[in-house]
Parts: C-alpha cells; sequence; structure tokens
C-alpha cells in the first residue's frame, strides 16, 4: 500500500499548559483519499484529521527551545462498535512524507 498525502493542513493551534512542562500542538489534516498509516489497521477513509503534537521544553539558559515528545493523529474507529475513535502514534516523518502521496493507494 502506498503512503498517504494531505490535501490540506490548517493552521496549528498551541494549547497552553498550566504547569509549563509540555507544549501540545494541535492541527487538522484533511485527505483526499483513502490512506494506510503503519500505526494503524486498515485503509482509513479520506476526511478532516486532528494532528497533536507535544514538546518538552530544553534546558537551556540562554534561549527557549523545545524537543518533539510524540505526535498523534485521531482516527475513526473503523470496524468495531465499542470504540468511537483512536488514537495512534505516528512519525513527523510518516506525516511529511505521507503528505506528498495522497491519492496514491492503488485502487483495487
Amino acid at each position: 500500500m502506498a503512503p498517504f498525502r494531505a490535501a490540506r493542513c490548517a493552521e496549528p493551534t498551541t494549547i497552553p499548559v498550566t504547569n509549563m512542562t509540555e507544549r501540545r500542538t494541535v492541527s487538522s489534516v484533511t485527505f483526499a483519499e483513502a490512506f494506510v498509516l503503519d500505526g494503524a489497521d486498515g485503509i482509513q477513509p479520506p476526511g478532516t484529521y486532528l494532528i497533536e503534537t507535544v514538546e518538552e521544553p530544553l534546558d537551556s539558559v540562554s534561549f527557549l527551545g523545545f524537543r518533539r515528545i510524540s505526535t498523534t493523529i485521531t482516527l475513526p474507529a473503523v470496524g468495531t462498535a465499542t470504540l468511537s475513535r483512536q488514537v495512534v502514534a505516528i512519525s513527523p516523518q510518516e506525516l511529511q512524507t505521507g503528505s506528498m502521496n495522497d491519492g496514491a493507494l492503488a485502487k483495487e
């Protein structure tokens, strides 16, 4: 199966955290075609999905910087009656690579 490509990305939104130990950024991506993820089972339907990135501050006195801890995508729970959605960890590289290949999934 071919990777996916994002058809359109919304502007990221940073969610403030009161204890300032981590920073969460939420954005959305719209896929025009069905796509496949390494961490999820099966083919995902086209649609708009939430992407959440969690970062922690770097221990630096001279400048402010952050290190990525995790990136997740929220998917509909396809094929199960007990779940309404599932959150799957993805690599930013998979998302970036996939953003160039939306619609490359072979039509069967």
